[in-house]
């Protein structure tokens, strides 16, 4: 049998981990065992993070809307309501924007509503 020598190709493996593992909290940036378990770790975690970060934009969004309509004697959910009966496509980012940007529109929006 012939012997295989795996130099280059095990240290490339190891300095794609490691190079993933950079800026990692002690050992885990420089120790090969560690720094793989981490980097998996991290991996699942920005995964389920991009998944996270939708579900919280959408609640900031839901807020706003809710104290953007306060003032109007409305509830987020009748707003909602509302809009989906005049036929509004506006999704809840746009909306919440306009309650922070441009509160005149906001009310024209409100006053078509009703």
């Amino acid at each position: 049998m012939v012997r295989v020598k795996r130099g280059n190709v095990a240290r490339k493996r190891r300095k794609k981990i490691l190079k993933l593992a950079k800026g990692f909290r002690g050992s885990h940036s420089s120790l090969f065992r560690t720094a793989k378990q981490q980097v998996l770790k991290a991996l699942k975690y920005s995964y389920i993070g991009r998944k996270k970060k939708k579900r919280d934009y959408r609640r900031l969004w839901i807020a706003r809307i809710n104290a953007g309509v306060k003032p109007y004697n409305l509830k987020y959910s009748e707003f909602i309501y509302l809009l989906k009966k005049s036929n509004i496509g506006l999704n809840r980012k746009v909306l919440s924007q306009l309650v922070i940007l441009d509160a005149f529109a906001f009310e024209k929006l409100i006053s078509i509503i009703r």
